[in-house]
């Protein structure tokens, strides 16, 4: 699947043309989202308002994620400064990231996507999988464990037991504990400190769901894992607004398109998706509507 294939050289810079307004829009807007669910929970507190707090602050997570990913492209701003800086301590600091070592690993994905060589095969290879170790995974995820062995990694990391160059490793490490304190600091003035809880028990149990189903939205039990045409081993799900506002913010689902051209910015990939279907590229891909339908794709019965 060329991109010479679907679209002129016009239509190629439309497409990965970029929009600082769109960008900022998209951060901005993300974190004002933040601010009115801490707020919320602090003004009704209640078991409903926490729990629905965690499970937004989960999806908002995953969106500053989305971005960081976008920044990683260099495709969310115009300039590869603001990427650099807006990526980094808008969007990856605040979710224990670090975007330049982020960025590193996916470009290699994309590199090899649809081969035996993807270094984020071991996400999802072995789908689909029995109910009963999918009902695992969810346990673990939902419980922390998932969470906590993630922290350690980052730990291990910084401390330079899994990285011979301590002092760059550990910068990274720095950089996420002092925006941690930054976001309690920022809630603590508003006399609303507890609340930073709530953004702890999001990123340790319902996030790391979220990036599984995430993870196994994009690639597992596809068409054709091993083949480098992104219509058989990538998968697009066009979902509902309100399974988009958790598990795919900020246009994440349509990664399909994304794989096709990763220069087009997020906010764009539903227009292209749009446009390959008119130009029948899409004819024959399996379409996927909704989380739900996935996931009785993933896991078998």
């Amino acid at each position: 699947m060329k991109v010479s294939d679907y679209l002129t050289r016009d239509e190629v810079a439309y497409f990965t043309a970029k929009s600082d307004w769109q960008a900022w829009r998209m951060v901005v807007g993300n974190w004002l989202a933040i601010g009115l669910i801490f707020a919320a929970a602090a003004a009704w507190p209640n078991p409903l308002t926490i729990i629905a707090a965690v499970i937004l602050l989960a999806g908002r997570q995953l969106a500053l994620s989305v971005l960081m990913h976008d920044c990683g492209h260099r495709t969310l701003f115009r300039s590869a400064r603001l990427n650099d800086i807006v990526g980094q301590w808008l969007c990856a600091l605040p979710v224990m990231n670090d975007q330049p070592a982020y960025s590193r690993g996916h470009l290699e994905h994309h590199r090899k996507a649809g081969t035996p060589e993807d270094p984020d095969l071991p996400n999802y290879r072995d789908y689909p999988v029995s109910r009963e170790s999918f009902r695992r995974k969810v346990i673990r995820d939902l419980t922390g464990q998932t969470g906590l062995k993630l922290m350690a990694y980052i730990f291990r990391g910084a401390s330079g037991v899994v990285s011979s160059e301590k002092r760059a490793s550990a910068l990274p490490f720095v950089q996420q504990l002092s925006v941690q304190l930054l976001l309690f600091l920022a809630l603590a003035a508003c006399g609303i400190g507890w609340t930073y809880l709530l953004w702890v028990v999001a990123y340790m149990t319902v996030f790391m769901l979220v990036i599984r189903v995430r993870q196994i939205a994009e690639h597992a039990a596809v068409p054709d894992l091993y083949d480098p045409d992104s219509r058989l081993n990538t998968r697009t799900v066009e979902a509902p607004w309100w399974q988009r506002m958790i598990f795919a913010p900020c246009g994440v689902n349509y990664h399909m398109e994304h794989h096709f051209m990763a220069s087009v910015p997020c906010y764009k990939l539903r227009e292209l998706r749009q446009h390959l279907r008119e130009r029948d590229a899409l004819d024959g891909v399996p379409v996927f509507h909704g989380y739900g339908q996935l996931l009785r794709h993933v896991v078998a019965a």
